[in-house]
């Protein structure tokens, strides 16, 4: 029997917020994640991800070293982002959604993110979008220039593994 389990063989998480009007966007590398997914068993499935902040990039080194401040993500107290599923739901078809934790600078919150599990021979994919407030996470304060919105692309592959049956 196969189910989502695995190795993570690729994984891309962007973000995107506007800064004085105009979009601006990032990447975070370094997933490092445990996932038990099995669409026929959605009770049962499970996926604890990591990110380290440090790994965030602009495209603007200025910027990046800004938002590893304790301003925003206080890197030096806070290394990592953590995402923990709470429960899945199938909408039908590829679709799901996940409701999960995330923590990031020592607070927790409920998310929910809509997905797509694509489920291929040696590999499941899955790609979701979700959005946030960064001040309920304390990146930053409340700002005319910074949008208080945030929005989080994840789009990563993994490679299945055997599971036994019992």
């Amino acid at each position: 029997m196969l189910n989502a389990q695995g190795t993570i063989t690729r994984s891309a998480i962007t973000f995107e917020i506007k800064n004085m009007g105009i979009n601006t966007s990032g990447s975070i590398s370094g997933l490092q994640a445990k996932v038990s997914f099995t669409p026929a068993n959605l009770n049962s499935s499970t996926v604890e991800a990591s990110v380290e902040v440090n790994t965030i990039n602009t495209d603007n080194s200025s910027r990046d070293d800004h938002l590893h401040s304790e301003v925003f993500f206080d890197v030096a107290h806070y290394p990592k982002i953590l995402l923990k599923s709470v429960a899945f739901k199938h909408k039908g078809g590829s679709n799901y959604v996940g409701t999960f934790t995330l923590t990031i600078k020592g607070k927790s919150k409920q998310v929910e993110m809509p997905f797509i599990f694509i489920d291929k021979e040696n590999t499941g994919e899955f790609k979701g979008t979700f959005k946030i407030n960064r001040l309920d996470f304390g990146i930053g304060s409340e700002s005319m220039i910074l949008s208080n919105e945030v929005t989080i692309h994840i789009d990563c592959e993994e490679k299945k593994q055997e599971s036994a049956q019992i």
